[in-house]
């Protein structure tokens, strides 16, 4: 009868000590997780991004594993991703909620993963991927400047508005001059991205800027493109001054500089989709910082730039004009145009055109155009 004890005793203990080995940071007792809510299967397209979550309650000390389904590949532990796939990531968005993502989806995604927990005896919840192949585009039109698209109805002369306009063909009948513009065609599948191949377009605001000595001239360029374009920008024509004697009003054509972020210029830019915005600060504007600065945008569908002129704004005081002179050298601008000024506007704004004609000749949009003549009268 002692011996039976003594078996049963040893039988015991061997099972606590079996126990307390499967996890030793496991305090015996300690209730075990659960999963809170099933992982819920999905369906997506080729190229999408698949997300399953599992939902665990009272982890504790407790880890949460990922597993493929059909070959029982471990794919994370924790958050640490052991699979040698780099699409494949874990992200703990709280103590309860573990995400396996799968990026860029293939055909050969498709199937079930498991969530596991190491509990004495394995808890899992499983969900299930179904990756479709590449569905049809769906194409659509919208104007570039975000107008509505007007559309004339059929046999009639009235005109309709639509935001977008789906077809692979958009027909504009009888044009009329607030129909011109830049159109853009986008195809789409739900396969990211959805990208319209766009050749650069560049649009300066303002392409004559006056500015007084030692202030800071804020130049800005919109840019649109795709794919993502490299802006940057140059400083082309300079003013001529050799320190001494009265300013000339003539530029001097000099070779392109490229201008960089630092003491002496501000350069920033942002994009959102295919639009971009640049702007240049030249910081504390001086006589020699007079001339033309070009922003430019190039892709591999082509190039093109915008075209700033900066002139300097200056006013002499009472006390200058009965001494006749000034701290530094200006431009009397208050003055009526002299015809080296006019000169000197005129090409400035023909310099700003030619920049902005630029443009690649290859773009794919639809441009209706309109030219008009300008006339420039000074009077004396």
């Amino acid at each position: 009868m002692s011996l039976l004890l003594a078996v049963l005793v040893l039988t015991t203990n061997c099972r606590q000590i079996s126990t307390q080995r499967h996890d030793s940071n496991i305090p015996i007792g300690e209730p075990e997780p659960q999963f809170g809510e099933p992982i819920p299967n999905i369906t997506l397209a080729v190229g999408r991004e698949a997300v399953l979550t599992c939902t665990v309650i009272g982890l504790g000390n407790h880890k949460v594993g990922w597993l493929r389904g059909s070959d029982q590949t471990v794919l994370a532990l924790q958050e640490r991703v052991v699979t040698h796939n780099s699409r494949i990531t874990v992200t703990q968005d709280d103590s309860q909620t573990w995400r396996l993502r799968i990026k860029q989806l293939r055909e050969t995604d498709k199937g079930c993963y498991m969530c596991q927990i190491n509990t004495y005896e394995m808890k899992k919840s499983v969900g299930c991927i179904n990756v479709l192949g590449n569905p049809p585009p769906r194409v659509t039109w919208k104007r570039e400047n975000g107008d509505s698209i007007l559309i004339r109805k059929p046999g009639s002369r009235e005109m309709i508005r639509v935001d977008t306009y789906n077809g692979s063909q958009l027909r504009l009948n009888k044009l009329e001059r607030r129909q011109m513009g830049a159109y853009f065609c986008i195809a789409s599948n739900d396969v990211p991205p959805t990208i319209s191949r766009l050749p650069p377009s560049v649009q300066a605001p303002s392409q004559l800027l006056g500015s007084p000595f030692g202030s800071n001239v804020e130049l800005n360029c919109h840019v649109e493109a795709s794919p993502t374009p490299v802006v940057y920008w140059l400083r082309g024509s300079r003013q001529r001054y050799d320190g001494t004697g009265p300013v000339s009003l003539d530029l001097v054509q000099t070779r392109a500089e490229m201008l960089l972020d630092g003491p002496k210029y501000a350069i920033t830019d942002k994009r959102t989709g295919y639009k971009g915005y640049m702007k240049l600060v030249i910081k504390s504007f001086a006589i020699t910082d007079v001339g033309t600065y070009h922003c430019v945008s190039t892709n591999s569908l082509g190039k093109a730039e915008g075209t700033i002129r900066v002139y300097a704004l200056t006013r002499e005081t009472d006390s200058e004009k009965k001494e006749g002179k000034t701290d530094q050298p200006h431009l009397e601008r208050d003055k009526v145009p002299k015809q080296a000024e006019i000169v000197n506007v005129i090409g400035g704004l023909a310099e700003a055109a030619r920049g902005r004609a630029n443009s690649s000749a290859d773009s794919q949009q639809l441009m209706a155009t309109k030219t008009t003549e300008c006339n420039w009268t000074f009077w004396k």
